[in-house]
């Protein structure tokens, strides 16, 4: 079994062609990665396959509804999916528009606001912008 068949098949997804050409573009060499659905798609013609731009889009949904993308959004309207799912920062180019891990360990949030009544925080996100001097 593959990498990427045993990454849907631990969060039950079926191995459909599709997903397990995504699958192994996103994690088949065991690296993290951050995505943006057009970056995965160009990679999956560049791999040669044949997945429409919609099909990355729903199934990159679904990866994330799994468990097994975090989706990272940026300026409201762009989305990147990173396959490490763990809480942590990220850096943010502003000139390439490049999302990167930012070091955990250097992040210190001192305390939220309680959330409304009847809600909970399910996860904070931290996007620090980078400017190139």
């Amino acid at each position: 079994m593959t990498i990427g068949a045993e990454w849907l098949s631990g969060a039950g997804l079926r191995p459909t062609r599709q997903r397990l050409a995504l699958a192994s573009l996103l994690v088949g060499d065991g690296q993290h990665r951050h995505v943006t659905a057009e970056s995965l798609y160009d990679a999956t013609r560049d791999a040669g396959e044949k997945v429409s731009l919609a099909t990355v889009y729903n199934t990159l949904r679904s990866f994330s509804d799994a468990g097994l993308l975090r989706e990272i959004t940026v300026n409201g309207a762009k989305s990147y999916f990173d396959t490490n799912v763990s809480n942590h920062p990220h850096f943010f180019w502003e000139d390439t528009e490049e999302l990167m891990d930012a070091p955990a360990e250097d992040l210190k949030i001192a305390a939220l606001p309680d959330a409304p009544q009847g809600a909970e925080v399910s996860k904070v996100d931290v996007v620090i912008r980078l400017r190139r001097v």
